[in-house]
């Protein structure tokens, strides 16, 4: 199954190769986070059978799909637990229960089916969490096994951000599912040192020594993510504002460079992440203004790419009762305008989109008509994938279509069709795939054709064209 865009009627002709330019495709960064802690977006419940997991996933990733998003932030790491097959940290407890197998591997699982849709898988971790609300965890559970490290922050317990035996639990994780996954991503949460007013944990350092350590170890993540996997997008989601009246006149109740630690405009400058998405989860009409913060955030560091976390959760919401889903299509907008690098958003959470509250949907289908291939990384890599051998004929319900790649570049394969002059993206398929029957209701009016690779870091490749 690939993103495909239904269209109308069908015909079977031949296709011939043509010597003809191609427009690059739709790029823009379209995400959502699906949050596992306290069963906020998938798994629904904890101990649901193995088969009722996988159907929950797969709605997610169809509906995705159909509201025309590219990737998926999966959280795999809520609580020093795992959503995967590890042998460094228990089975989490919100899948089957603390330590309990669910007989099946769900990262495997969401990252074979995602590609199948043309759907990236980010992995999230929450770096240094290990237990909410007094919940348990399983056996060999990092609170349990090395307790000197464990620092308690109100009702949750957290590794101690500034020690260095903590740190490298925290990498050696995140590392063993880059060299064993084939995930788009790693990604990390805002929570570094606690929210007040549980921040001053008892670890005897100052402000600056915090985020000293911080910073090293964001630095070190990704140097080591990138010398395993280049084309592996490294990005964080910090709290919105960096500190108090940055930009002038933006009041907030957290400062995060002081409370948790969080240089997040350093990490920007310095390109240690391969995009920022800060929480900009207050309206544009608010003191907090979404506009002046979108500007702010992307003014830092051009050659980065700043994609906003829009807060679609707060859609008459305990928060913002009064809150309409065009707000998020105006935030849409507003992160478009001023937009250096490339284009993104990151929508918090998938349950409010999934289940579309207010209407958000409409805003989403208004703004993204075609599909979108995610923003390349030239940074971590320049080579663009040959043009492919490329064919296409009647096939069985519908138009065949196969290949042959030029090199074992690709990441991605983007089929495109021009109808009436205009070219839109008609699927993206995975690397690995060769052959393709779509519906030939797809192609009506379509008179050319054009398949090219996408590489590793995101670099188009020559396309081949055909016509009729």
């Amino acid at each position: 199954m690939a993103l495909c865009i239904a269209c109308m009627a069908g015909w079977a002709q031949a296709w011939a190769p043509v010597n003809e330019r191609v427009p690059e495709p739709a790029r823009e960064f379209r995400a959502a986070w699906v949050a596992s802690v306290f069963n906020l977006d998938w798994p629904s419940a904890a101990g649901l059978s193995a088969a009722q997991q996988k159907a929950e996933l797969l709605k997610i990733l169809n509906q995705a799909v159909q509201l025309k998003l590219n990737a998926i932030i999966l959280q795999i790491r809520p609580n020093a637990d795992a959503l995967y097959n590890s042998s460094l940290e228990p089975w989490s407890g919100w899948l089957s229960g603390p330590g309990v197998n669910p007989g099946y591997d769900p990262l495997a699982f969401a990252i074979a089916e995602g590609h199948r849709r043309g759907i990236e898988i980010h992995a999230w971790f929450n770096p240094f969490r290990a237990t909410v609300s007094n919940k348990p965890v399983g056996r060999g559970h990092i609170s349990t096994r090395r307790p000197e490290l464990i620092k308690r922050a109100g009702s949750a317990t957290m590794l101690n951000p500034s020690h260095s035996a903590a740190q490298q639990h925290i990498l050696n994780v995140i590392m063993d599912v880059v060299r064993r996954y084939d995930i788009d991503g790693v990604h990390l949460d805002d929570y570094f040192y606690p929210y007040p007013p549980h921040h001053n944990i008892s670890d005897g350092r100052t402000p600056a020594q915090r985020r000293a350590a911080v910073d090293s170890f964001v630095s070190r993540l990704y140097t080591s993510v990138k010398s395993a996997k280049p084309w592996v997008r490294v990005g964080i989601s910090p709290f919105g504002i960096w500190q108090p009246n940055y930009p002038a006149g933006v009041p907030a109740g957290v400062n995060a460079y002081e409370h948790l630690a969080c240089d997040a405009r350093k990490w920007l400058q310095r390109g240690w992440v391969d995009y920022l998405a800060p929480q900009l989860y207050w309206r544009i009409d608010s003191p907090q203004s979404f506009t002046a913060l979108m500007q702010w955030w992307s003014s830092i560091n051009p050659s980065r790419p700043v994609w906003p976390g829009i807060a679609s959760a707060r859609i008459a919401s305990s928060e913002d009762p009064t809150r309409p889903a065009s707000e998020i299509g105006r935030q849409i907008d507003c992160a478009r305008r001023y937009a250096r690098q490339s284009s993104g958003q990151l929508f918090w959470s998938w349950r409010s989109i999934g289940s579309n509250r207010g209407g958000v949907q409409r805003e989403l289908q208004a703004r993204y008509g075609g599909f979108a291939v995610p923003p390349a990384m030239p940074w971590s890599g320049t080579a663009r994938p040959g043009a492919p051998v490329f064919r296409a004929g009647p096939g069985k319900g519908g138009e065949a279509l196969s290949w042959e790649a030029a090199d074992a570049s690709a990441r991605k394969w983007v089929v495109q069709a021009r109808r009436k002059g205009q070219w839109t993206t008609l699927c993206i398929l995975p690397g690995a795939q060769r052959r393709v029957t779509l519906p030939a209701s797809m192609f009506a009016g379509v008179d050319r054709l054009a398949l090219r690779a996408i590489s590793a870091c995101g670099n188009s490749g020559a396309p081949t064209v055909l016509a009729r």
